[in-house]
């Protein structure tokens, strides 16, 4: 156990009937701490004989979560692809501090989730080459953090709706719904990309069911801002897409309830993954972030949505701009979704356009 960690009676287990966990053992990170008796989560759809998907996971997400965009019908087509999804640490699924006895729980990278996964596809699955990397959000982060971690493993990337760097605006975004589930601890941010200002027993991280309610209520209230657009609210679409009969409902049965199903410390360690983002900040790149979109050999196709209020098309535009030639294409999805175009779906619309443009790359290429 690494040093101040507190061993206590491990939280009820997730339960995990249908996806798989690989071992890591001590699992040293890019901080220099310890995740110990660490493991990844992961879940696998197709023969492993067919070319190989990694798919990762996004924030809060499940492995279940992602499913929505692997069928028969889809682009990431099981009868064609072995694929691959994987947990994020902290999902309450691969390690996390819902699920282990690990207090604190140290601060984790997306470097580490990167790492991690290329020991389970390396030394447990056998996998020694990726047709594709593709994710959402975080997922994208993790996309943009194996292109240039592991830069000769990928024939291609395609994030969609996320970056290889979390930029400042992005930061501030998750500062103050961080902030806002602190508070209901009367605990305050120790400030960005940092955890929280201490108090006598808050190393504990145990959370009373009236401090669980109010700061996952406060959280999910906060996000609602971001994860969808103004003009889908101006639209009216949480009405037609989610049936609710005014913004009220929609604020409680949509947001408050995503917000009151996750544990609160897993939420706070992969918002301090988010908030670190920095696919440069490794060697060799040494936090020149021009140099690490340079490095990038896999063909990558980044898909930003034209609404997305934390990863605006702009900051694409830089990343592909930055790109070698010929390595490099942007395609903006034209949605007034938010974030939410390339999320879970609630219109099918959205989810058309995105599978067309994964199962053009994946046949292009």
């Amino acid at each position: 156990m690494a040093k101040g960690e507190i061993d206590l009676p491990s939280r009820p287990k997730v339960s995990s009937p249908d996806y798989q966990k690989y071992g890591l053992g001590d699992f040293k990170l890019q901080s220099g701490s310890t995740l110990p008796s660490a493991w990844v989560a992961y879940k696998t759809f197709g023969a492993p004989s067919f070319p190989v998907i990694l798919y990762p996971t996004w924030y809060s997400g499940s492995i279940s979560d992602n499913e929505w965009l692997i069928g028969a019908d889809k682009a990431l087509n099981p009868d064609k692809y072995f694929i691959i999804i994987t947990a994020l640490f902290g999902n309450g699924q691969s390690v996390s501090p819902s699920n282990s006895n690990i207090t604190p729980f140290p601060k984790v990278s997306f470097y580490d989730n990167v790492r991690a996964q290329h020991e389970l596809l390396t030394k447990e699955l056998g996998v020694t080459h990726l047709r594709a990397v593709t994710g959402w959000s975080m997922g994208a982060g993790q996309t943009y953090q194996w292109a240039t971690q592991y830069p000769d493993f990928m024939d291609i990337a395609i994030p969609f709706c996320g970056s290889a760097w979390t930029s400042l605006h992005n930061q501030v975004f998750l500062e103050g719904v961080k902030s806002a589930l602190l508070a209901a601890k009367g605990l305050a941010s120790a400030g960005v990309r940092e955890g929280r200002v201490e108090k006598a027993g808050s190393e504990l991280r145990e959370w009373t069911e009236e401090e669980r309610t109010v700061g996952l209520k406060a959280f999910g209230r906060g996000y609602a801002g971001w994860g969808f657009s103004q003009a889908f609210y101006r639209e009216k679409l949480h009405e037609k897409f989610y049936g609710a009969k005014d913004l009220e409902e929609f604020m409680v049965n949509f947001w408050e309830a995503w917000a009151l199903s996750k544990d609160p410390e897993n939420l706070l360690v992969m918002l301090q993954t988010w908030q670190s983002g920095d696919c440069s900040q490794q060697k060799p790149y040494n936090g020149n972030f021009e140099v690490a979109m340079r490095s990038i050999k896999a063909k990558i196709l980044v898909l930003p949505s034209k609404t997305d209020l934390y990863f605006p098309p702009e900051d694409s535009e830089y990343e592909v701009k930055n790109m070698a030639p010929g390595i490099g294409t942007l395609e903006v999805i034209p949605s007034i979704w938010g974030h939410w175009a390339g999320g879970p779906p609630g219109n099918m619309e959205d989810v058309k356009w995105l599978d067309d443009k994964v199962r053009k790359m994946l046949a292009d290429d």
